[in-house]
């Protein structure tokens, strides 16, 4: 899938600890591995608490992992400190999932798209108006919005303003923090329809978080399933719904709700809660509801293993002898 796509950030072992009361130690990512290739969207699907936007702020800086590393462009940018961090921000950019919260409700629409280049000097403060209606357009939005402010536009529209300020610096990256999940499903539609377009005009990388199974592998060339900070599974976007082979993989492409799925057939659920993540259990992170639980998955951890070209899954269902 990526053997013809340039390799834009690489993330190599990756732990992330946060410390809890009573001495515990909260571990929100375990030794993740994922790799980021140009005009290409990999996609974190997961539970709440999984990890998976622990691991997006990694990715754009604005945490440190406590273990692993970071190569953008086989750079270690996880010793960038001071300017050479901030310019580095701009190869790298996040869209929110709630703009309303990200923006200043006192800045008009140009104001907020132009923040970043008037920030690094890239344009002067004559140009912010021309500058936000041409990337106001190319997000479809009328020019005139540039003189708006947040309050007066819809969730949609607001959503495509906070898409064009990450545009504006030009990234190699941008990062998407569930940001379809607070719109209505046929804004959703235009919305991923537009970065689609956008992604085969600039041959940008996205990477996507979504708890949507059916939303991510719709748009993501691959997709990394988390649990409890592990990635399980590994595989092509087209391969998830029919291709995907951990158990917890498989209950959950199983609860996609579809106009042509078979009604008839029972809806298999993943039983139970997810264990907190102060209390993994050692082992199996999913064995304690996992309908295939064996002895082995109590005891050791599985790690990731290829199943295929392009997939991988950490389970002993797969162990390959």
């Amino acid at each position: 899938m990526s053997e013809n796509h340039e390799l834009i950030l690489e993330a190599k072992h990756i732990t992330r600890r946060y410390p809890a009361p009573n001495g515990r130690t909260l571990t929100a990512c375990q030794d993740v591995s994922l790799n980021f290739y140009r005009g290409q969207t990999l996609g974190i699907v997961g539970e709440s608490g999984c990890g998976k936007s622990t691991f997006m702020r990694m990715v754009v800086s604005l945490e440190q992992p406590d273990e692993g590393e970071f190569l953008f462009h086989g750079r270690d940018i996880t010793k960038l400190k001071g300017e050479e961090l901030r310019q580095h921000r701009q190869k790298i950019q996040m869209v929110f999932q709630d703009p309303a919260e990200a923006f200043s409700p006192r800045m008009r629409v140009m104001d907020i798209i132009c923040e970043p280049l008037l920030n690094f000097k890239r344009i002067r403060k004559s140009e912010k108006e021309a500058v936000a209606r041409r990337y106001l357009e190319m997000v479809e939005l009328p020019g005139d919005f540039a003189l708006r402010y947040p309050h007066s536009m819809s969730g949609g529209q607001r959503q495509r303003v906070g898409i064009a300020r990450a545009l504006v610096l030009e990234p190699e990256l941008i990062v998407y923090d569930e940001a379809t999940s607070a719109l209505d499903v046929s804004v959703q539609k235009t919305i991923i329809e537009l970065l689609v377009k956008l992604q085969k005009e600039k041959n940008i990388s996205y990477g996507f978080i979504c708890h949507d199974m059916a939303l991510v592998q719709s748009l993501s060339h691959q997709v990394a399933v988390m649990y409890l900070g592990h990635i399980m599974e590994l595989l092509p976007g087209d391969k998830v719904a029919d291709g995907c082979v951990h158990p917890y993989t498989k209950a959950m492409a199983e609860a996609v709700f579809d106009l042509h799925m078979d009604f008839g057939k029972p809806i298999e659920s993943i039983e139970s809660e997810a264990p907190s993540p102060l209390d993994v259990p050692p082992g199996c992170p999913f064995q304690s509801r996992c309908p295939k639980c064996m002895d082995i998955c109590r005891k050791e951890k599985p790690v990731l293993k290829t199943i295929a070209q392009g997939h991988q899954a950490a389970c002993h269902l797969y162990d390959l002898k």
